[in-house]
């Protein structure tokens, strides 16, 4: 099963990146995880495709096509998704093909703070809603104080963190294969 993961955050040591090397780690052993590099795409205007789309936009959109599940991993912005994920939603949900459309998909996010990404997961799985987006709903990984539970190399070691990542991604895989036999 082919996963593609979009991180919201281009830091280069992001807690969200992080949360990804952590998934990749606890992942089914039948699963790939592919991270997109959602930083190298232009500000989306739709007069940059009107004719055909530029093409670092047209080769993600390839990506999500491809992929059989999206695995967001955000951070919180202002209570909201980063621009940057935002970005990517918005290149990804165009037609002529809406390569999101119906795409089984999970969210999962850290934060310095206490309620991790709660608002950013929320208002996520609400822009998802319009795209026909079909999240799990179990567990919600929403990693608190994440400046706590990195250690120096970058590992996650809140065990529970570790648990809810792991079934969240069982969760999904299992997920994909039911509506890919609908």
């Amino acid at each position: 099963m082919r996963v593609l993961a979009l991180v919201g955050s281009l830091r280069k040591s992001s807690y969200n990146k992080l949360a990804l090397k952590a998934a990749v780690e606890l992942k089914p052993a039948d699963m790939e995880i592919e991270s997109a590099d959602i930083g190298a795409l232009p500000l989306y205007n739709e007069d940059l495709h009107a004719e055909s789309y530029p093409p670092a936009a047209q080769a993600f959109r390839e990506q999500v096509r491809a992929a059989d599940a999206i695995l967001f991993v955000t951070p919180e912005y202002n209570y909201s998704v980063s621009g940057v994920l935002k970005n990517a939603i918005d290149w990804a949900s165009r037609p002529p093909d809406r390569p999101l459309e119906s795409k089984p998909a999970a969210v999962m996010g850290a934060s310095g703070s206490r309620l991790g990404t709660a608002r950013a997961q929320y208002h996520l799985r609400q822009i998802g809603v319009f795209l026909n987006l079909h999240f799990i709903n179990r567990p919600e990984v929403m990693i608190s104080f994440a400046d706590k539970v990195f250690d120096a190399s970058g590992r996650l070691t809140d065990e529970m963190a570790r648990k809810l990542i792991a079934q969240l991604l069982v969760n999904l895989r299992d997920w994909t294969l039911k509506l890919q036999a609908k």
